[in-house]
């Protein structure tokens, strides 16, 4: 009796799941998808990144994005990814513009500072967490922090 019981039980458990995976949650009829809905969901998978092997053709598709390949600015890769920081001095960074704060760093030179901002330092993120940055372009960030801030 107990076992026959059981064996009811699990199956009306087995069914009511059976009912539940095969119940169309979606808001759109049989058939029908969301324009919108796909597309988030391509955003949502697309690469992060590529590999490039040397002697390859590639990159043509990232450089055009980013302006012809050329590196940014100093002062571009500042305003998107350093100020967030040294902006407003958190995690102890040396606020912008602030000569006493930024002396006994800009006495160490400036390769060790871009050695420091490209492999981080302390508190300070690798590449400032700007993860899309060259060492050119880190180079050329702290080059502009260092000439604004003596």
């Amino acid at each position: 009796m107990l076992t026959a019981g059981l064996i009811v039980l699990a199956t009306l458990f087995a069914g009511a799941v059976m009912a539940a995976s095969t119940k169309d949650i979606s808001p759109y009829p049989l058939g029908e998808r969301s324009v919108l809905g796909d597309r988030a969901t391509a955003e949502r998978i697309k690469p992060v990144g590529s590999v490039c092997v040397e002697g390859e053709e590639c990159g043509s598709a990232v450089a055009a994005a980013e302006g012809g390949g050329e590196p940014r600015s100093g002062q571009a890769v500042y305003d998107t990814g350093c100020a967030a920081c040294h902006a407003t001095g958190a995690a102890g960074a040396p606020k912008f513009g602030d000569a006493g704060q930024w002396a006994s760093h800009i006495e160490k030179g400036m390769d060790t500072l871009v050695k420091h901002a490209f492999e981080g330092f302390n508190a300070m993120p690798p590449k400032g967490m700007c993860m899309d940055c060259s060492e050119e372009e880190i180079r050329n960030a702290v080059e502009y922090i260092v000439e604004n801030s003596q």
